[in-house]
């Protein structure tokens, strides 16, 4: 079911009305649970089946994990989990890919082979609920938490629709407590929640399906070297598709869970306005890439184990953070850039100490960090190589050759909206959405808000799914 769908409309009505009803707590919460597997039901039915075995071996291991005191068998428990988890995500998201591969590796080797062409579907949100449920495993594990005291509880943590198919990540130790008892709503909650309901739906169908996806199908999509100007308008374009489209669903998110009365974590954070890479990562999906440093980057041994091995640590930790966006080498290739980008800040602070930077040198830097994301970008958005190839041929070619593919309202869109998107990153980079609207007169955001409306109302609704649906 899709945020942009007037089903979901339909759909989270009735959760409100059954949610805000004369009901006990528990009762509330059945129907929550309830509403979230119909909610992911609605893409196929028995992927439902994978939530569950999900949540019940990790229900049970954490509970065995949680009394039990020697090292191996707590170890042979986390496994369980793990291996239960990442079954099932390898083999459903990664089972072509690894076939693919492995025919490929026989067939340069000389031996011929030919593996059938599996046929296996991608459960929606799949890697975001793997990596959400094994948190709760390994912190159990860790004696960072204790196991949720209610099955119902932690069912629904693990299903809970706002975030369940493309996050917020959220930490155990975050929402299972807000289960715990009826939330207390806050003065003006259900308003704002309903708010950044509006917000994030106009990022994502007003900006991102309308004004920019079809630049960025377009240029991505010729079959011919583009001129310098078309390929870098559909780099831009789709610079700002993902970032509207991605943040608007975690917007969404955050807003439906607010209306429910509970939080989500923030998701992004002026990601275009960051100075660094380490920077930008603190803005860009950020829950992604704290469960990354937490479970992955720190086990490895973090910065604890020198400068070389920190390294190291860190291209591992952003190689698989790109085979997590998908079962694709050019992730792999995106994720290694930002490795790589990671890895020069690093010796470029080791170099410069802990002085300040000048400001034209901060702003040096931040241009150098949205430029080099653009340029990674380009492996995140094409298909395969050859298409990754012909992009940079264009982008980095001065002869002013190259076939022309989009028209001037392409052009102007993708231009337009990138200037006023890296605008309002670099005016708001430290401020929250929040305390820039309530500084706002009330009928401004009135106004805002009745012209955000107004615009999803016109431009048709949107039938696509989010980008990060994929993943």
């Amino acid at each position: 079911m899709l945020f942009n769908s007037f089903t979901f409309l339909i759909f989270f009505a009735v959760v409100l009305i059954l949610h805000h009803g004369p009901f006990s707590w528990t009762s509330k919460k059945r129907n929550l649970l309830i509403a979230s597997y119909l909610f992911y039901a609605a893409w196929n039915p028995p992927l439902v089946v994978l939530i569950w075995i999900s949540t019940i071996i990790d229900w049970f291991v954490a509970k065995r994990l949680h009394v039990e005191e020697r090292p191996r068998q707590r170890l042979g428990l986390l496994l369980i989990s793990i291996c239960t988890n990442l079954g099932i995500l390898v083999a459903f998201k990664y089972g072509s890919f690894l076939i693919a591969n492995f025919t490929a590796l026989l067939n340069t080797m000389g031996i011929p082979f030919e593996a059938a062409a599996p046929n296996i579907l991608l459960p929606v949100g799949i890697s975001f609920y793997t990596f959400q449920t094994m948190a709760y495993s390994l912190d159990v594990y860790r004696r960072q938490s204790e196991p949720a005291h209610s099955f119902l509880d932690f069912a629904l943590f693990v299903t809970f629709f706002p975030q369940l198919v493309a996050g917020p990540i959220v930490r155990p130790s975050y929402l299972i407590p807000q289960f715990e008892r009826p939330p207390e709503m806050e003065a003006g909650q259900f308003s704002w929640g309903l708010f950044l309901m509006t917000f994030g739906l106009f990022l994502k169908v007003v900006v991102a399906d309308n004004l920019v996806a079809g630049v960025s199908d377009d240029a991505f999509g010729a079959q011919a070297t583009l001129n310098i100007l078309d390929a870098w308008t559909g780099v831009l374009a789709f610079s700002a598709q993902i970032f509207c489209d991605f943040a608007g669903y975690s917007t969404v998110a955050i807003g439906t869970a607010l209306c429910l009365g509970f939080h989500m974590p923030r998701n992004f954070r002026y990601p275009y306005a960051a100075i660094g890479f380490s920077d930008f990562w603190r803005r860009w999906h950020i829950t992604l890439s704290t469960w990354l440093r937490d479970y992955l980057y720190v086990p490895l041994g973090g910065n604890r184990s020198g400068w070389r091995r920190t390294q190291i640590n860190l291209m591992i930790t952003m190689l698989l953070g790109g085979l997590w966006h998908g079962a694709q080498w050019t992730f792999v290739v995106w994720g290694g850039l930002h490795g790589l980008y990671l890895a020069g800040e690093r010796i470029i602070k080791r170099g410069w100490g802990d002085r300040p930077l000048p400001m034209w040198m901060a702003g040096l830097g931040g241009f150098a960090t949205w430029l080099l994301v653009l340029i990674a970008w380009v492996f995140f958005r094409a298909t395969d190589f050859e298409t990754a190839w012909r992009m940079f041929t264009a982008m980095f070619s001065f002869s002013g050759s190259g076939e022309k593919v989009l028209d001037s309202y392409q052009i102007t869109a993708a231009w337009s909206v990138t200037v006023i998107m890296l605008t309002m990153h670099w005016t708001f980079r430290n401020q929250l959405v929040s305390s820039v609207v309530n500084r706002l007169p009330t009928w401004i955001f009135a106004g805002l808000w009745a012209a955000m409306l107004f615009l999803l109302v016109v431009s048709g609704g949107s039938d696509n799914a989010f980008i990060y649906f994929q993943f």
